[in-house]
């Protein structure tokens, strides 16, 4: 846990200094207990930016290869994925399956704090898309509180398709949590919409973004 706090801290610093990001709403955070962080997501820092500037440890999914990767630039993956908390998933496993979300629970029983993009993939024309519902079979699964999180401006961190890297502000906005009965994994898919719609209305008030209506797909379904 130090290792891990030591290593946000330097994240938190780093952001903080370079991108000058606004950030609103802390306060919202679960200081305890279980929670499901529930972010917009338009840029692969998102997940690292989520994670330094939160109280508290969020872990989320990346890809299996990413902690298997050979030779020196592996070594450093593994290392950067693994202290900032991320988890392993194997690729074409999506976040909104039951195998992948198992993990979650598992997570989210020891009563600490898991992150998920509900809308699978980043948004490449900033356009917010419709929510897939593993999130919401989350949150009726476990009965967890979820957090959902707009960003704004991450973006231009590194826009799609670019390598290069440009410090900007953005800012990050924390909503109240929001709270949905424990029902066990024997839901219905129309709760499990429900609760998922319920979540994409608060990320879309946050981030204000304009909503594409449709689910995103990732470049190679393209």
């Amino acid at each position: 846990m130090e290792f891990f706090e030591g290593t946000r801290a330097a994240f938190r610093s780093v952001i903080s200094g370079t991108c000058r990001p606004t950030v609103e709403g802390l306060e919202n955070f679960p200081r305890e207990g279980p929670v499901i962080v529930a972010p917009n997501h338009q840029s692969f820092f998102d997940s690292i930016i989520v994670q330094a500037l939160m109280p508290r440890k969020v872990a989320f999914f990346a890809k299996a290869e990413y902690f298997t990767a050979k030779g020196p630039k592996g070594s450093a993956m593994r290392w950067f994925f693994n202290s900032v908390g991320s988890v392993p998933v194997e690729r074409g496993e999506q976040a909104a399956s039951v195998a992948a979300l198992q993990t979650a629970v598992e997570i989210l029983e020891r009563k600490e704090a898991f992150g998920i993009y509900p809308e699978g993939t980043r948004s490449r024309d900033g356009l917010l898309y419709r929510g897939r519902t593993g999130v919401g079979w989350l949150a009726l699964t476990t009965g967890a509180p979820v957090v959902p999180v707009g960003l704004i401006g991450t973006d231009r961190l590194q826009p799609a398709d670019k390598k290069m890297i440009k410090p900007q502000h953005f800012t990050l906005k924390v909503g109240a949590p929001l709270y949905f009965d424990k029902t066990g994994p024997g839901h219905s898919l129309p709760a499990r919409r429900a609760a998922t719609d319920k979540i994409m209305d608060a990320i879309a008030e946050l981030s204000g973004q304009e909503r594409a209506g449709t689910y995103n797909q990732s470049k190679q379904a393209q």
